[in-house]
């Protein structure tokens, strides 16, 4: 049984580590600095004519790499049970890097987002839902609320991994049916992350149903 458990958790970092490192790869594009970076090629609208658009599009990517790796440690249970200075520590750098920058972004950006009214939508909901379920985890705790917090911290993580599988989804769609790029960020706006808050949910019942 431990060697089990031993096995699943290999997987697990395994599996982390190797989507951290595409989420850094990403990330590293960016770097230095420029208005005609990545992706931007293709939002040069925005940049030049929505004040601040660059600037904060900047904040959302290089921000969204620190949630990644500082969300991850807090459901690590050996991190839980004989390091809590250091959840308690990553958990602090989680939620400001969440409230502060990454969802208010992540919403600014959303309404400029490819795909028209249905994809801005999906990316709005998707940054105020991330917000509002990072501050009840940190509401949870401050009342003591353990389960109330885990469950929050549940749901606000699988929307931070959004940005890994909404990636995935793009390359899955495109491989399998080849939509036209409008509606291909239509789907991928919803897919990206209504399925992970399912599994968050999913999890929250399992580990609380007796």
């Amino acid at each position: 049984m431990n060697k089990t458990i031993h096995y699943k958790r290999l997987i697990w970092l395994l599996v982390f580590a190797f989507f951290f490192w595409l989420m850094l790869r990403i990330t590293l594009r960016y770097i230095p600095v420029q208005a005609d970076n990545a992706f931007l090629q293709i939002k040069q609208t925005e940049v030049t004519s929505v004040k601040g658009y660059l600037l904060v599009f900047y904040i959302h990517v290089f921000s969204a790499i620190f949630v990644l790796f500082a969300g991850f440690t807090q459901f690590n249970n050996s991190i839980l049970t004989t390091r809590t200075k250091i959840h308690r520590w990553f958990g602090y750098l989680y939620t400001v890097v969440v409230l502060a920058f990454a969802a208010p972004s992540g919403i600014f950006i959303g309404w400029f987002a490819n795909g028209g009214l249905i994809a801005r939508i999906a990316f709005v909901i998707l940054g105020l839902l991330w917000f509002w379920f990072t501050l009840k985890a940190i509401l949870s705790i401050l009342k003591r609320d353990v389960k109330g917090h885990q469950k929050f911290m549940y749901r606000s993580f699988a929307l931070a991994t959004s940005a890994i599988t909404l990636r995935l989804w793009k390359v899955i769609l495109v491989y399998l049916f080849h939509p036209a790029p409008m509606d291909l960020y239509q789907i991928i706006a919803w897919l990206g992350w209504i399925p992970n808050l399912l599994i968050a949910e999913w999890i929250i019942k399992k580990k609380t149903t007796p």
